[in-house]
This record gives structure tokens, C-alpha cells and sequence, in this order.
């Protein structure tokens, strides 16, 4: 019998408070800023860098208060739109009611499934979980062994920029390391770049990933320097990206290019450019492995949301990395997914209904349950640890925003817009849904639903059906 989990009475109060926190459940999604405050110096509004606009309403607040929907009732409604031929023969559900946290509804709930994209929530719980929300990923620069060398680190931020005209907003950049570099060096002039990647191991390419993955524009080689997410034509990729496509052409050695445009800054030519380690830590400047400079990555908050807006994979594989550094395991795709599971059970998710190849879903190797995620989504709203309430605050709005902007805006689905939030996924004969729904009267639901059987030509179909699910529970109380 599959088991039925009972979620804390006071679930839904402090998920409303915490949701009202980073803006979820009253304001358009995006970067949570202000949740940590103000930026250090240096990191404030710039021309640049333009302060962002006022939010504007989108969701309404849940009212815990509102009648809570039936199992009956939520059967009726979705019995008959998870048999449909469109989501093939392989559905798994799982709805459940955030308030009490009693199941409403359960098919194969407890099964693992190819989760594709919904991957994402599961990546960053647990970077939030290990690594706390103001965790910021920094990048390096020390004195190598030779004179004039300069090592560069990488510490694993994938949104590091070359310079202003990066494709992540208010991302580190090269440029200033440099700068800090030339500073700390004096007049020794800088005659070869060192680039240390060595803080990951194991493949660059998760072996469950589809073969066109890997040049396909979705994903990239993962290595721990890289800049603007391994994009090779950033200007083109911002073009694209403000247009809706996230479709990117990525460098085949990221490190490499990253310390070459390092190199660049420092006045030093490509071909001094090689991989290596850098020396042990000195003690000091400029004796061999001095710190010559440092800059850091937004908050983990802040990437946590970019990954769950725009679906991007490759921050998703540098978080599940975090994950792996945070709990002192090598920081590989095995590494990563060992330790994604253990933080899981950490947060008393049931570690029996995962199983993680990678942290961006990219891998059909991934298996996850809808009940988990339902859980998962419950325990990051409980307010018992509210620092897991930042996974709301990048998920995709229905009929506005992120990879919902273009669905539930048929008559048949229109009852959803604006009242789901969740995280899409997809790969090819996979569809995956999984977030937050608010009914007719107001009761706030979380609810999963994957399936990985569908006919490798019905992504249209299967999207259609799953937008049908969801604008069903936001449709009815379902009592």
C-alpha cells in the first residue's frame, strides 16, 4: 500500500508568510532581491547594472480559510484528464492539500519517473539546504610557482562574466579580478596564466545524457571556471534570450576559454595560457599561492532563482556541485547526486524515491516520485526552515512568465493563468509538471505530475494535457 505522509497542521500559515517574504505569493517572480538585504559595496544599483522595476501584482494570497477540496472531488475532476492518450501510458500524480497536507490525490504517486527539467526543484532544496541562500561562489586569483605566473581558481561560478557586457546581471567579473590582480602585483608585470579547474572531477558530460545533448545548445561541458555559462557568443545569446529562446551555442573547453579571456585582461598572449594547479595557500604576497584577488557570485539565492526561471542547466549542474562541496563529497555528477539524496533525507524527504545522475534533469537516468516533490515543495514552506522558501521565488507563472508565459491561455486551460506556479520539464517521450495551485475558493494545493512514456512526437499534446490538469484543480473547489 502506498504510504501516506502527513504534513504539519501549520503548514499553510507559514507558507503564506514565507511565500509573501520573497514575493510569491503577491508580486511578479524574478530575482529575490532585497531578501538578503542590502548588496555589499560595490554591488549596488549601477549604470550598468539599473535598479529593477517596482513589482507588479500577479498572484493573489491563499486563504487558509478557504474549504478544502474532497479526495472525491479532486478524483472526479482528474480522472478523466490523466488517462488521456496524449500523456502515453506511464502517468504518475500526486496533489495534495498544503494546509493539512492530506493526500487529495494519488496515481502511482509513489513511483520513480524520469523527471526531466523538475530535476531543478530537488537541485536547489537541497544548495539552499546545504549551502544557505547568502553562500556566494568565489573565484580566485593567486601567485604561482614562476615568477610573473598567475593562477586563476575556479570555484565553480558559472555566471561569471569576462566584463559588463556579461549575460548574467550583477555577476562577477574578470575584469575586476584583474584588476585587483595588477594591483597586488605592483610593477611585477604578469607573463603566464595558470588555470586550475581541478575542483571538479569525473566526466564534463553526465553519461545519461540524449547525444545531442552535450551540443545542443541546452547543455555544455561542466568545469569548475567558466564564464557566462559557457556561451560562445554572448551578445547574440542575450538577443535570443530577451526574445524567449534559451537556446545557446557553448565553447567545448570552458576553463580554458575563461582563463584565456583572463589572460587577455592581464596583457598576457593565449599561448601562455595552460591547465595546472595552483600551489598551497602562502602566506604572503606575492609568494606562491598569495591571494592576488577574489570576486564572488550573486547570493546563492539569487542563482538558485535564475536556475528555476529560465530552466538553465548549466547553473543547475554548478549548484548540484555545491551540494557535493557542502558535504564534503568529490565534485562530480556522482558526487553531486550522492549528496543531493543525502540533504533529502536530511529534510526527511524518503531518499528510497530518488535517485539523481545530474542536477539539471538533462539525465533519463534520474528518478523521481510525484509524492516526493509534493512533499519536497511542503517542507521548502513549512516556515521550519525558511531559507528553502527562496525555491518559489524563480517559478514560472501561468499564462506570464518564465516556460509558462506561452501556456494556459486556450479556453481550456485559461482557469490556470496566474493561479499555477511551478516548474516545467521535458525531454523527448517526457512531460513533467510540478508547484503550487490555488482553487476557486482560495485553498493552496502543491501537486507533481510526471510522465515519461509519451509518443516522441506529442510534446504539443502532452503539454495541452498537463496545462488541462492543472487549470482543473485551479478551476473547481473540488468538493
Amino acid at each position: 500500500m502506498p504510504r501516506r505522509r502527513a504534513l504539519p497542521v501549520v503548514l499553510v500559515a507559514a507558507l503564506v508568510l514565507v511565500l509573501a517574504a520573497v514575493g510569491v505569493a503577491v508580486v511578479r517572480p524574478g530575482p529575490v532581491a532585497g531578501w538578503l538585504g542590502a548588496e555589499p559595496a560595490g554591488r549596488g544599483t549601477t549604470a550598468e547594472q539599473p535598479a529593477e522595476p517596482a513589482p507588479s501584482a500577479v498572484l493573489a494570497g491563499a486563504d487558509p480559510n478557504a474549504p478544502m477540496p474532497t479526495p472525491e472531488g479532486v478524483r472526479a475532476a482528474l480522472a478523466p484528464l490523466v488517462g488521456v492518450p496524449a500523456l502515453g501510458d506511464r502517468v504518475h500524480v500526486s496533489v495534495a492539500d498544503v494546509t493539512t497536507g492530506q493526500p487529495l490525490f494519488g496515481r502511482g504517486e509513489d513511483d520513480g519517473t524520469v523527471p526531466a527539467s523538475v530535476t531543478k526543484l530537488v537541485t536547489g532544496v537541497t544548495v539552499l539546504a546545504a549551502r544557505g541562500p547568502a553562500y556566494r561562489i568565489p573565484t580566485r586569483a593567486v601567485a604561482g610557482v614562476a615568477p610573473g605566473e598567475v593562477v586563476i581558481v575556479g570555484g565553480g561560478d558559472p555566471t561569471l562574466a569576462v566584463d559588463k557586457k556579461g549575460f548574467y546581471p550583477g555577476a562577477a567579473r574578470l575584469d575586476d579580478l584583474a584588476g585587483q590582480v595588477r594591483d597586488a602585483l605592483g610593477g611585477t608585470k604578469p607573463t603566464k596564466v595558470t588555470v586550475d579547474s581541478s575542483l571538479y572531477s569525473g566526466p564534463v558530460f553526465e553519461p545519461g545524457w540524449d547525444d545531442d545533448i552535450p551540443t545542443g545548445g541546452y547543455g555544455g561541458p561542466i568545469t569548475a571556471l567558466m564564464t557566462d555559462g559557457a556561451r560562445s557568443d554572448v551578445t547574440r545569446a542575450r538577443k535570443d534570450h530577451a526574445a524567449g529562446n534559451h537556446w545557446a551555442e557553448r565553447v567545448s573547453q570552458p576553463d580554458l576559454a575563461a582563463g584565456r579571456a583572463f589572460a587577455r585582461l592581464l596583457g598576457v598572449p593565449d599561448a601562455a595560457v595552460k591547465r595546472g594547479t595552483g600551489p598551497a595557500a602562502g602566506a604572503a604576497t606575492p609568494g606562491p599561492g598569495a591571494e592576488l584577488g577574489k570576486v564572488e557570485s550573486l547570493p546563492m539565492v539569487r542563482l538558485v532563482d535564475m536556475m528555476i526561471s529560465d530552466s538553465d542547466n548549466i547553473i543547475a549542474e554548478a549548484l548540484a556541485r555545491q551540494v557535493a562541496l557542502a558535504r564534503d563529497r568529490p565534485a562530480s555528477f556522482v558526487g553531486a547526486g550522492a549528496a543531493m539524496d543525502a540533504v533529502a533525507a536530511e529534510l526527511g524527504l524518503p531518499a528510497d524515491e530518488l535517485t539523481l545522475a545530474d542536477g539539471s534533469g538533462l539525465s533519463r537516468s534520474n528518478r523521481i516520485s510525484p509524492s516526493l516533490l509534493t512533499d519536497l515543495l511542503a517542507v521548502a514552506g513549512d516556515g521550519g526552515r525558511p531559507e528553502l522558501a527562496a525555491i518559489f521565488g524563480g517559478l514560472p507563472v501561468a499564462d506570464w512568465s518564465g516556460t509558462l508565459a506561452g501556456r494556459y491561455s486556450t479556453a481550456a486551460t485559461k482557469a490556470g493563468a496566474g493561479a499555477v506556479r511551478a516548474k516545467t520539464g521535458t525531454l523527448t517521450k517526457v512531460h513533467a509538471i510540478a508547484g503550487l495551485v490555488s482553487t476557486a475558493d482560495g485553498r493552496l494545493l502543491t501537486f507533481a505530475v510526471l510522465t515519461d512514456d509519451v509518443p516522441p512526437d506529442g510534446l504539443k499534446d502532452a503539454r495541452a494535457a498537463l496545462d488541462r490538469i492543472g487549470a482543473a484543480l485551479a478551476g473547481c473547489g473540488c468538493r
